[in-house]
């Protein structure tokens, strides 16, 4: 799976303590499953593609997640479970990955999935030159992969240039006929729903897919509303007509607790104000040092998710906890002396710069207008300039044009992808942050098949970037779902999807 991105709206835990999920389900007898009928889900991001190895924002995966599957596919418990293969192995030097593919599988035409699919599929992925699409961002942990081949008309291998036993949390990327040219306007995958119509700006509407191979759907439709704006899916909300939406705040939720159960969890992301390490102010360690002690971290957390989020010194989210250098959340306290200080040192006690904000996700503007107030102290005006969505895809995080950004990062359960993009050659590394001594650390952390040597590599890593401040790390928020009453069925996951095909409703409809 590509590495993406999201910017999150503010959400706040009231149901629980961030790190566990749960989830309320509603109805006279919540164990009664219904089958059938239609959901309507609201978003507040448009797809930026219908490719899904073309597309980059994390809300697109959330919603195609329902449509294409990959050899292995995430779970609501972060396992990676066969999918269109039916079984894998690794090789003991973690050099040859073997799947044995499903017999059946079809896809949403009808044509069942062959070694030609998965093979070409891959190789998309991978930027292979004969399957090269310049459209389709190229996953950069594939480019150790040397040869994807078919022995038989059952088996794909993969060999790799060096030891990687990450891997297959990136091979969960879509498998997609070899022969179809039309992804972009009319997707086909081997999910449980498969697609009716997209509107760009309106709806994205998917269906039962009853070929499924696997457990099939409750629901017979699913529409995904795009809303133009927060304000305008949550005036729909509160009159009832919308059956689930993410990404709340906790003052709308207590506007909802009629018709609406509240599911709190841990959001897994790495929420920060990314400073461009290439803009003049910002290539001074000690600039970014100062703003990480003028920041109070807790605060921002007290404000924008009641305390529930979980406080991060580094690159990483708490979420992947086996290599979550917890000793780093406190590296830099609270302590606007210190940054005004360090300010001096760089020459910068007058420092002003502009952090561009996505205009659609209140709660970034939120965390925006909290962090002006706390640098005024230290003599440091930062101004605010929202911006599209679209914009932000373009000028920020393609272009680099900004000096900083508050946004979220997402990423796959393997601790190389939240942490490959501050490699200095990386082409998602937007912040421009440059350590030759990272590179190495990374490489060796990826290339290491103990876990002991992972954990002691990667925790180097996120020491580096903690240390070089490399931007201002705050927090891993904590989510909040509203799930009209009557469903039941929707399941968070460790990673940023929606699951449709476990939603039901407890009464018939």
């Amino acid at each position: 799976m590509k590495k993406k991105f999201l910017i999150y709206l503010a959400v706040l835990s009231l149901l629980c303590g961030c790190g566990e999920a749960r989830v309320q389900e509603g109805g006279a007898d919540s164990n009664t499953v219904t089958e059938g009928g239609s959901l309507l889900v609201g978003i507040t991001q448009d797809l930026d593609s219908l490719d899904p190895h073309v597309a980059v924002a994390a809300g697109t995966d959330e919603v195609l997640y329902n449509i294409f599957e990959g050899l292995v596919k995430v779970d609501e418990k972060g396992n990676m479970n066969p999918a269109v293969a039916e079984s894998y192995n690794i090789s003991e030097d973690a050099k040859t990955y073997t799947f044995t593919l499903r017999d059946n599988v079809k896809f949403h035409n009808g044509d069942v999935v062959t070694t030609e699919d998965v093979v070409y599929s891959l190789k998309r992925c991978a930027g292979f030159t004969e399957a090269y699409d310049p459209n389709v961002l190229v996953e950069s942990a594939l480019s150790v992969v040397t040869d994807i081949y078919a022995p038989d008309k059952k088996t794909v291998v993969l060999t790799l240039s060096e030891p990687n036993t990450e891997l297959i949390y990136y091979l969960n990327s879509a498998i997609i006929p070899a022969n179809y040219k039309d992804q972009a306007k009319a997707p086909i995958g081997t999910g449980p729903f498969k697609f009716v119509s997209y509107e760009p700006l309106q709806s994205f509407v998917i269906e039962k897919n009853n070929d499924y191979y696997g457990t099939k759907p409750h629901l017979d439709k699913v529409t995904f509303k795009i809303f133009a704006s927060v304000d305008a899916a949550f005036m729909e909300l509160l009159a009832g007509s919308v059956d689930v939406m993410t990404q709340l705040q906790a003052d709308q939720c207590k506007q909802l607790e009629d018709k609406y159960n509240i599911v709190g969890a841990s959001y897994n992301l790495v929420q920060a104000l990314f400073l461009n390490n290439d803009f003049e102010p910002f290539k001074n360690a000690k600039v970014r040092q100062a703003l990480c002690h003028a920041i109070d971290r807790n605060e921002i957390n007290r404000m924008i998710s009641e305390g529930q989020g979980s406080l991060i010194g580094s690159g990483m989210f708490p979420g992947i906890s086996t290599y979550f250098a917890n000793d780093l959340v406190n590296y830099y306290d609270y302590n606007p002396e210190k940054a005004k200080s360090l300010l001096k040192e760089a020459g910068y006690e007058n420092l002003s710069f502009t952090v561009r904000i996505p205009s659609a996700y209140d709660s970034h503007v939120a965390t925006g207008q909290i962090i002006v107030e706390q640098l005024k102290k230290v003599g440091v005006t930062m101004k605010i300039d929202t911006i599209e969505w679209s914009s932000w895809l373009s000028d920020v995080y393609r272009n680099r044009e900004f000096e900083a950004t508050i946004i979220g990062l997402d990423a796959n359960l393997a601790p190389s992808d939240i942490l490959k993009r501050y490699n200095t050659t990386a082409k998602n590394n937007f912040i421009n942050y440059k350590n030759a001594s990272f590179d190495e650390a990374y490489k060796r952390g990826v290339n290491a098949i103990g876990t002991e040597d992972k954990i002691k590599y990667y925790h180097e890593c996120q020491e580096l970037l903690t240390k070089d401040a490399a931007s201002v790390f705050i927090q891993d928020p904590a989510q909040l779902t509203a799930v009209k009453k009557g469903l039941a069925g929707y399941t968070p996951y460790p990673v940023y999807v929606f699951d449709a095909s476990k939603i039901y409703y407890t009464y018939t409809k």
